[in-house]
């Protein structure tokens, strides 16, 4: 994965000006481009196309700082007018390209990534991969922003606006594993960009027979792998580390992808004011071959 990465960055740099094609790209490299890009966003700290944005405007900075006109710069960088290469521009560095083509600066350079892995394994995952047959997953669901880290204040005030009874009346519902509540997250970008939004469902899992309780929303959840990470220690910073090592550690190191599907979290124990808590992080998974191929298992 780490190989892929570098290529990618590689390829990304020398088609600066071209319109970038991320799904055919990651076919050519055996893998796909929901892995592809949330491994980077991951791993980079920013979304992909992020990333080409700020690169593109960091390359473009040196030919506005020359004498090439505004327009033509904003054309060979795949922009249809001054206006909106300049409000990309202003985006990345802050000030207008005629502000720079004055003062030559300041400017906010984003260098060429480079992805290096060291993989120490003095802390072992505690993973177990799993094979589902087709479930669903019901509960309340709610539009919220992705953030990063902490915790998220709108999945907190969607939780706390269902009663309590309510929360009984799920927990008596689940029939399936993964057993109990669970934080579902679905619809995630594929940047996995801070603040893009995602839907979050507070519910259980259920076998695709249950019949549907009237009043509760549904994601139907087709068969496969997952991989199943226990965390333990401060919530929710162990989980988002937990989640964040996946990326760094696990999927480089184990013939495994990401593919499309929710991500679940049970809860199977807590300190009673949820400063700590043991989860289970279940991330839906594919096993590839030697060349990145998906296999059936």
């Amino acid at each position: 994965m780490i190989a892929d990465l570098n290529r990618l960055v590689e390829y990304v740099e020398d088609h600066l000006r071209d319109d970038i094609d991320i799904g055919q790209l990651s076919t050519v490299f055996g893998t796909t481009e929901y892995h592809l890009r949330r491994m980077f966003s991951s791993l980079a700290g920013m979304p992909l196309s992020e990333y080409i944005r700020r690169r593109r405007m960091s390359v473009a900075a040196a030919e506005v700082i020359g004498d090439s006109d505004i327009l033509d710069v904003a054309v060979r960088y795949g922009y249809g007018s001054s206006e909106a290469f300049g409000r990309a521009f202003r985006a990345v560095h802050g000030v207008s390209p005629g502000d720079v083509r004055r003062n030559g600066g300041p400017l906010r350079l984003q260098p060429q990534i480079r992805f290096r892995l060291t993989i120490e394994g003095s802390t072992p995952m505690d993973t177990r991969i799993i094979d589902r047959p087709l479930f669903r997953l019901i509960g309340h669901a709610a539009r919220v922003p992705l953030i990063h880290e902490g915790v998220n204040p709108h999945i907190q005030a969607h939780i706390a606006s269902l009663p309590e009874a309510e929360h009984a009346r799920l927990a008596g519902l689940s029939d399936t594993e993964p057993s109990g509540l669970l934080q579902v997250t679905a619809d995630v970008d594929p940047d996995y960009a801070e603040g893009t939004d995602l839907t979050y469902l507070h519910g259980v899992a259920v076998g695709q027979d249950t019949l549907l309780p009237a009043g509760l929303d549904a994601i139907e959840v087709p068969a496969g792998s997952w991989a199943v990470f226990r965390t333990e220690g401060p919530y929710p910073e162990a989980l988002q580390s937990t989640w964040a090592a996946t990326a760094t550690d696990w999927f480089p190191s184990n013939p495994w992808r990401l593919r499309p599907g929710p991500s679940m979290v049970a809860v199977l124990d807590r300190a009673a004011d949820f400063s700590t808590a043991t989860c289970e992080l279940w991330l839906p998974i594919e096993r590839t071959d030697d060349r990145g191929e998906a296999t059936a298992d």
